[in-house]
């Protein structure tokens, strides 16, 4: 048989838009040869398409579309995912899918599994199926699941259901597995998921063909990498990493030699380009605007911004003050000319000083600290502004990871944007991220790579004069925020006790910032953002 993977990008929300990218997939396909063609979850709506689901008009009109669908669809079946009502008690609707074909009633299938961790809430508005059988499309028994449904208890964080969607079908006579999804995207999880389908191919001994979204939604970045694995698990094609793809896989294709190795910085500067690029197609954004202070840092986002959106889509401000290093304005200046973007001087050096002067009579007899270092990024924020209001550009926050953990950043200042690309990317893979974009070429100045971390806020500073240093910090960072571990627990280990003490502290008390800060890319296994939901005014301290 040959299924046909339509690996699209849906926007949520622009139901007639994904409707239309639906039915071109559809007739490329069939026109290639494809007996069946597969769509990724909810494509007629996108995912995750959230509270939007309430409006009054935003189901019926995605029915509509569904319907539409079935009109122009010939003999060869679509199998689409949509948003159906539950008549019934409980959640309002139905994750769905639907096999549409001329001349056959709309057979719907409905999603067993409710993700309801992490970055998921779909027990909010779903109602998870009463029964599950197998569809029989031209005379094959075939067994339908959506995403989570596929997933067991071994590739989750814990043991979640009790019933298991994949079992239920294959004794029910289903002679392969068609998995429709959208499965966003962290770390190391397209190799589990080509890890995971193998092994229960070769377990239930069915094929399985897989059919993610790809695109970027919001903080989410969906991956695509489609898979179709033979009864034997034997892997038979992969789709394309981050790119939307239409291709025919044919059952009785030969086998490939197995899930191929990822390359962790290519994964990750390919999920954070794509996250950047439909961020701000999605959102009516052409272009771009940030700093460029000489640092990693803001050299990496625009490294990423350039490869998303094209050297003459990104504008970059270097704004010295008197405690800016020759070396670091050289650097900034640097980088613009590698890759080709615009980086006016804009000196905030002088009000930098009226400030200081307006503000002197109230600071009489006091030391100057902190509050003179947060005044230097704000007045930058006030200039990126300005750019990114006169010339409609988005502004991009520049931190990483680990600054916003510890609260090592200015709120109001370099935390404002409309977008922070590298917040969930530890400081020490923002380095491993800059060697990928010099594989090539030096592209970010060398010594932007080798030189000690600087704020430039005051004279001689350092990063780690008040942090620990980042290997140490983000391997106590994950502990804390990925794997949940308490401070304690952590200290087991056999990490310094005030070390960890520190960083579990400053990570608590800087919950705030973190609430008022930019949106950012999820690709780590936790993010801050819709992953993670923790009080403001709370006491609770290991």
């Amino acid at each position: 048989m040959k299924i046909g993977f339509a690996q699209i990008n849906p926007t949520v929300g622009d139901i007639s838009g994904n409707r239309d990218k639906i039915v071109s997939a559809y007739r490329q396909l069939v026109a290639q040869g494809a007996e069946l063609v597969l769509t990724p979850e909810l494509a007629i709506t996108g995912y995750p398409p959230q509270d939007l689901v309430f409006k009054s008009r935003f189901v019926p009109l995605n029915l509509e579309a569904l319907e539409a669908l079935h009109a122009q669809v010939g003999e060869v079946p679509l199998l689409v995912g949509y948003i159906d009502y539950n008549p019934g008690s409980g959640r309002p609707f139905h994750n769905a899918a639907a096999v549409l074909q001329r001349g056959e009633p709309i057979q719907r299938v409905f999603k067993s599994l409710l993700p309801t961790y992490d970055v998921f809430d779909e027990d909010r508005y779903f109602q998870p199926a009463e029964t599950l059988a197998p569809v029989v499309i031209n005379g094959r028994r075939i067994g339908i699941t959506l995403c989570e449904d596929i997933w067991t208890e071994k590739y989750l964080p814990r043991r979640l259901y009790e019933f298991d969607p994949l079992c239920a079908l294959i004794s029910a006579g289903a002679e392969m597995i068609l998995n429709l999804s959208a499965s966003p995207f962290c770390l190391g999880k397209p190799s589990r998921r080509c890890e995971m389908l193998s092994a229960l191919a070769a377990q239930h001994n069915v094929p399985i063909f897989y059919c993610n979204a790809v695109g970027g939604n919001d903080q989410l970045v969906f991956d695509g990498n489609s898979l179709a694995v033979a009864a034997g698990g034997q892997l038979l094609a992969q789709l394309p990493a981050f790119a939307e793809s239409i291709q025919i896989v044919d059952t009785e294709s030969a086998p490939l030699p197995g899930c191929p190795p990822k390359e962790e910085a290519k994964e990750l500067f390919e999920a954070l380009s794509l996250g950047l690029r439909d961020y701000l197609r999605k959102c009516g954004f052409k272009g771009v605007v940030l700093g460029l202070s000489g640092g990693i840092d803001s050299a990496v986002t625009a490294a990423i911004a350039v490869h998303a959106l094209g050297a003459e889509n990104v504008h970059g401000v270097a704004m010295p003050t008197q405690y800016s290093s020759q070396g670091s304005i050289d650097d900034a200046l640097a980088l613009a000319r590698n890759f080709g973007i615009r980086c006016p001087i804009i000196s905030i050096q002088n009000p930098f000083e009226t400030f200081q002067s307006l503000l002197a009579p109230e600071f009489e007899g006091l030391p100057q600290d902190t509050t003179e270092e947060n005044m230097q990024p704000r007045l930058r924020c006030m200039v990126l502004m300005a750019l990114s209001n006169k010339l409609g550009h988005l502004l991009l926050s520049t931190g990483n990871k680990s600054e916003l953990a510890v609260g090592y950043c200015t709120l109001y200042g370099d935390m404002a944007g409309g977008l922070a690309i590298l917040s969930d990317v530890p400081k020490t893979q923002v380095y491993e991220l800059a060697r990928y974009i010099n594989r090539d070429r030096e592209w970010i100045p060398r010594s932007s790579i080798e030189k000690p971390p600087s704020a430039e806020l005051k004279p001689d500073q350092k990063d780690q004069d008040t942090l620990p240093p980042y290997d140490l910090l983000d391997r106590v960072l994950a502990l804390y925020i990925e794997e949940n571990l308490t401070a304690r627990d952590i200290i087991a280990q056999g990490y310094d006790e005030a070390t960890v003490r520190w960083i579990a502290r400053k990570v608590d008390l800087n919950e705030y910032k973190r609430n008022q800060a930019a949106p950012g890319i999820k690709v780590t296994s936790r993010a801050f953002g819709i992953g993670r939901r923790m009080p403001i005014a709370q006491r609770f301290v290991d």
